[in-house]
C-alpha cells in the first residue's frame, strides 16, 4: 500500500527539503528529494507521487519528474501515480474519492475511445443490451446510434440521452438519480431489471486487481450485479490504468465475467487471474482505433 505518512515524519536534520511552492529551487533540492523518495521506496515498497509532494511541499510534477529520473538509473519502476520497488509486484492502490464525471473521461482518452469503439462493434449483433454507468460505457453509445434492432436498457441518463433520435430502442430505470454521475439507483430500479433478461451486459468499473473489480459507489454496484446476474454474455471494460486499483466497493469476482476489454496487457498476476477464471481478454489498439 502506498506510504501517507505525515508530514511530521521527515527528518528534523533536513528542514530545507519543504520549501515554498513558489519557490522550489528543484535543482538544487534535487539530490536530497531523490535520497527521501528512494529512503521511503525503501521500508514501504512503494511511493505515492501526491503523498511525496505533499510531504516536501513541491509539486507532483516535480516528484513525477524524480521518479522518471530515477526510473532511468534502474532504481525504481513508476507505476500509476507513483512507483515501486525493481521486480516488485505492483502495490494494490486504494482510490477512496471518486472523481467528477468529466474529469474521468479526460483522463486516458484515447484509450478508452479504443475500448469503446472494439465494445460496440462486439455487442452490435445483439438484440437486449444492458449497458452501466461511467465513462468507457458512455464512449460506446455513441457507437450504438446507428445500430438497428437494439434494445438498449440502462440506469445511466447520459447514455438515455446520448441514444435518443437514434435507431436503439432505449428504456431506463426508474429510481432516484445520483448527482454528479447522473445514474439510477435504488429499489425501484433494481426490481424493474430483476424481471428481465440480457443478450449482454456491458460494465465499467474503477479498478480491477486479481481478486475481482471495484466501484466507488454503493448503489451504482447494486446494478452492476443486476447486469451480471441477468445476462448471457457479461464484458467489463477497464483501461490498464485501472489495473492494481481498487475502491469502496467490490462488485465482483473475475469469474462473474466473460470479457474484458482492455487497452494494454494486464500484469502478470492479473493475467493468470482471468486465465483461471476462463475471462476472455481482448486488447483494443488505441492506433487502430484513431
Amino acid at each position: 500500500m502506498v506510504d501517507d505518512s505525515p508530514r511530521s515524519a521527515i527528518p528534523s536534520a533536513t528542514p530545507d527539503l519543504a520549501p515554498s511552492r513558489g519557490d522550489e529551487r528543484a535543482r538544487t533540492l534535487l539530490p536530497a528529494r531523490q535520497t527521501f523518495i528512494l529512503d521511503r521506496l525503501a521500508s514501504a515498497g512503494s511511493v505515492s507521487v501526491t503523498a511525496i509532494a505533499g510531504e516536501l511541499g513541491v509539486s507532483d510534477m516535480t516528484i513525477r519528474r524524480d521518479l522518471v529520473e530515477l526510473e532511468r538509473e534502474g532504481r525504481l519502476v513508476r507505476i500509476h501515480g507513483g512507483a515501486v520497488v525493481p521486480d516488485g509486484p505492483a502495490p494494490v492502490i486504494m482510490d477512496s474519492d471518486e472523481p467528477r464525471f468529466e474529469a474521468r473521461l479526460r483522463r486516458g482518452a484515447d484509450g478508452k475511445a479504443a475500448i469503446a469503439a472494439l465494445a460496440a462493434g462486439l455487442i452490435a449483433g445483439h438484440r437486449t443490451v444492458a449497458v452501466d454507468v461511467g465513462t468507457t460505457t458512455y464512449l460506446m453509445a455513441r457507437h450504438l446510434r446507428e445500430a438497428p434492432h437494439i434494445k438498449v436498457f440502462t440506469n445511466s441518463l447520459r447514455v438515455s440521452g446520448l441514444l435518443d433520435g437514434g435507431l436503439p430502442e432505449v428504456y431506463v430505470a426508474g429510481g432516484r438519480v445520483r448527482a454528479d454521475e447522473m445514474s439510477v439507483y435504488g429499489p425501484t430500479a433494481i426490481a424493474q431489471f430483476e424481471t428481465l433478461w440480457f443478450d449482454v451486459a456491458v460494465i465499467g468499473a474503477s479498478g480491477l486487481t486479481a481478486e475481482g473489480f471495484y466501484d466507488y459507489s454503493f448503489e451504482d454496484a447494486d446494478l452492476k450485479r443486476v447486469y451480471l446476474r441477468r445476462s448471457g454474455v457479461r464484458i467489463l471494460l477497464c483501461d490498464a490504468a485501472k489495473f492494481q486499483r481498487m475502491s469502496l466497493v467490490e462488485v465482483g469476482k473475475l469469474s462473474d465475467i466473460t470479457m474484458l476489454i482492455t487497452d494494454a496487457e494486464p500484469p502478470a498476476r492479473i493475467a493468470a487471474a482471468l486465465a483461471a477464471a476462463r475471462v476472455d481478454v481482448r486488447i483494443a489498439s488505441p492506433a487502430a482505433s484513431a
